[in-house]
């Protein structure tokens, strides 16, 4: 995603997130946290990505968004904790 200009409305943010490509293709996205507290905000930017039914994990500075309804496990080798 480009540089947004600091006035960047949180509406404006979100269509730039969810009409990426890889977004209308159902796939995995990020974003970093900074950018979404600044632009949107941490709770509303959860809520409208579960309001599409999609799921999201932070790690690292970074909201990762599975942008389709298949579910999400996190892996583990079998014979670990």
């Amino acid at each position: 995603m480009d540089r947004l200009p600091p006035n960047h409305s949180p509406e404006a943010f979100l269509a730039d997130v969810f009409r990426s490509r890889q977004a209308r293709q159902g796939k995995v996205i990020r974003r970093a946290t900074r950018d979404v507290e600044r632009y949107i905000g941490r709770e509303a930017f959860i809520s409208d990505v579960y309001r599409r039914g999609y799921r999201a994990v932070e790690n690292a500075g970074q909201i990762v968004i599975f942008c389709n309804q298949d579910p999400v496990r996190i892996l583990r080798p079998r014979d670990g904790p």
